[in-house]
């Protein structure tokens, strides 16, 4: 890969800068507006050799999700690198529809290795296009909140836009 995009878009939840590929397909995402902490949830060999800053084709359907059309985010095209079972976990992630949760038990279920819940973790954790591949669905067995590359705040806020009800979630 060589060329990407890279901005920083505001939203209610605080800066959000998206990296796309040429062919306008998100690579890594997060809740801030430090590019290196963006370019960390890339492995190195698949990192861009030149980014530009400009507009990102995704910066749209971010905005439509804050506007409160959550499925627009899931039309966005997303290119993540990583072995068949993570493909198939970020594959899976995007059909968690907006509005539900899953637990990271159900999730194993739901890529087809109910006893790989650590694994089902890892893919969530290991996640670079956020918000586009919505690993924040994603909760502890317990139901609690678990953990979020971009804090716990911007998850139980994300869970709140889309209506689940995270009164219970610690």
């Amino acid at each position: 890969m060589t060329d990407a995009v890279l901005a920083t878009l505001s939203t209610p939840d605080g800066p959000f800068t998206v990296l796309e590929d040429d062919r306008g397909r998100v690579l890594a995402s997060g809740w801030t507006a430090d590019a290196e902490r963006v370019f960390a949830r890339i492995a190195e060999r698949h990192r861009p050799t030149r980014v530009l800053d400009g507009h990102v084709a995704a910066a749209d359907a971010v905005d439509a999700y804050y506007a409160g059309e959550t499925d627009h985010v899931m039309q966005v095209p997303v290119h993540q690198v990583g072995t068949d079972l993570f493909a198939e976990g970020w594959r899976r992630l995007r059909d968690v529809p907006a509005g539900t949760t899953l637990t990271y038990t159900a999730f194993a279920s739901v890529m087809g290795r109910p006893d790989a819940v650590r694994a089902a973790a890892s893919v969530c954790a290991r996640n670079a296009p956020a918000l586009f591949v919505p690993c924040h669905r994603v909760l502890r067995s317990d139901g609690s909140l678990g953990g979020f590359a971009w804090g716990l705040d911007v998850k139980r806020a994300l869970l709140e836009r889309e209506s689940v009800s995270v009164d219970a979630l610690v």
